[in-house]
């Protein structure tokens, strides 16, 4: 068949398509024309663009189970997309499969204070969940840097965290009931408001799966009571070696922060212009540590964490004076994403966990990487569990850059590994890590993987090319790599 007679028969396929999806949707739910198609695109990965086949908008439960049932007899693939938020491209759309948007299930379906959960639909934002629980003295912990925009459903798909993860856990230690439809239209209720059931955690399996292995369309969540106090310190270092010992000398002394994050001076510069939240401009790091709970606790937390914060060579240590100055200082770093926004015209955001011990040396590394590639790079990222969120600035228009800043950032994640580490620590890893999962996981491992993917989805139709890389592709990536002269999967064939 020709390309010709090709493109043909996939626009009468699609057109068939989304007439027999507005069978049971309204018109304006399902979109086909480019300039309705053109917002999805991408997700927050805008560096990868794809432009979808169709788009469909459900409204209930009943409608993604026909519309799944429908992908599932022609064997079209379907993605799932929640806000839109994601930093990995795991909501990339596909050029002949379904764009599945759950932004219309946008719900708060119960809030119970006595059992301390709520139960939500996915397109709920982050924020609203701690907005409706609110009123009983309650709050959802995890808190994304993008929890005004970010869902609740894209939050559960990619195992999100947020400046109190460290405290309080990701979502997956927050996520007590999963309810989710396989690929053949069939609901599937995991968990509930007990805190433990019997067989299989199926439940933890399904956060973080990112889309892989089912459309997830209910959550129950744990909320917690708020703290009596709450207190930040914003700590200043003229070395960022310094900053990133002092993260492991409080894990050490036994205090567990609410919040530990750390920013490079790069990024201070930017997040002051942007937020205006007093931060130090000429600081080669800061520290932001927040303690909660009783008044006497936080109150004996500060004045011991302070005096060590000084010993391990802070140049000052400021303490938040009120609630709305506790909030100033965290502006800053909330809003460090869009704020480096503003350096460049275009930045790549990475994701990788090391263990906090090698965290000065892999701070050294990034920056005679950044050295190396010519590329400035800023450091914002969750110093108190070992996660980085390392920005590189780039500029698409230049020819060749884009690959360059690509290069640079899997450097970054394979020395991730090399420490001890991982590459992803809550953005997922989407179309974004999938080289260096073949460089993390054994062969074994990722058979494992795939065969868990078969056990969901044994036609591969739910987000596919995503996250668990293809042992073909793991051979001709260890082709490209060969580490200590010994070459990745050396008994696969090289293509």
């Amino acid at each position: 068949m020709s390309t010709a007679q090709t493109s043909l028969a996939s626009t009468a396929l699609r057109q068939s398509l989304a007439a027999q999806l507005r069978e049971f949707m309204p018109r304006s739910s399902v979109l086909t024309e480019e300039e309705d198609l053109r917002p999805y695109e991408c997700d927050g990965l805008s560096a990868y663009r794809r432009l979808p086949w169709i788009v469909a908008l459900p409204e209930t439960v009943e409608q993604v189970g026909r519309l799944l049932r429908l992908c599932s007899g022609q064997n079209i693939p379907v993605v799932a997309r929640g806000a839109g938020t994601g930093l990995s491209g795991g909501a990339l759309p596909l050029e002949d499969g379904v764009l599945l948007s759950l932004a219309k299930f946008n719900r708060i379906l119960e809030v119970d204070p006595a059992n301390r959960t709520a139960t939500v639909q996915p397109g709920v934002r982050n924020l609203a969940i701690s907005e409706a629980a609110a009123p009983y003295g309650m709050y959802y912990a995890p808190d994304p840097s993008s929890q005004l925009a970010c869902s609740i459903g894209g939050n559960v798909a990619e195992n999100a965290g947020g400046v109190h993860c460290l405290k309080y856990g990701l979502t997956v230690h927050n996520v007590t009931g999963i309810k989710f439809m396989t690929m053949d239209g069939e609901l599937i209720t995991l968990g509930g408001k007990a805190l433990d059931l019997p067989g299989y955690d199926l439940l933890a399996l399904m956060t973080g799966s990112e889309g892989m292995l089912g459309v997830m369309v209910e959550f129950t969540v744990k909320l917690l009571p708020k703290p009596e106090r709450a207190q930040v310190m914003l700590a200043v270092f003229d070395e960022i070696e310094k900053a990133g010992d002092a993260v492991a000398a409080i894990i050490a002394s036994g205090f567990l922060p609410a919040g530990l994050e750390m920013m490079d001076n790069l990024a201070i510069r930017a997040a002051e212009a942007y937020a205006k939240a007093g931060y130090p401009v000429e600081a080669a790091a800061i520290l932001l540590c927040e303690l909660d709970g009783t008044s006497e606790e936080v109150s004996e937390g500060i004045a011991q964490i302070r005096t060590l914060l000084l010993k391990q060579g802070a140049a000052e240590v400021r303490v938040s004076r009120d609630e709305a100055d506790r909030l100033r200082m965290w502006a800053g770093r909330k809003a460090a994403f869009p704020a480096v926004g503003r350096l460049s015209p275009d930045y790549y955001c990475m994701d990788g966990t090391i263990p906090r011990k090698h965290l000065a040396r892999v701070l050294r590394r990034i920056s005679d990487l950044s050295k190396e590639y010519g590329l400035a790079v800023a450091n914002v990222f969750h110093a108190g569990d070992g996660n980085l969120h390392p920005l590189i600035l780039y500029n698409a228009n230049k020819p060749g850059e884009l690959e360059k800043t690509e290069e640079l950032g899997g450097k970054i994640l394979e020395f991730c590994i090399e420490v001890g580490g991982t590459v992803t620590g809550e953005h997922g890893v989407g179309i974004e890590k999938i080289n260096q999962m073949c460089l993390q996981f054994t062969r074994a491992e990722l058979e494992q993987f795939h065969a868990l993917k078969a056990a969901f989805d044994p036609r591969g139709l739910l987000n596919p090319g995503k996250a668990v890389p293809t042992l073909s592709r793991c051979a001709e990536f260890g082709r490209m790599h060969v580490h200590g002269g010994k070459l990745v999967y050396p008994d696969l064939e090289r293509f």
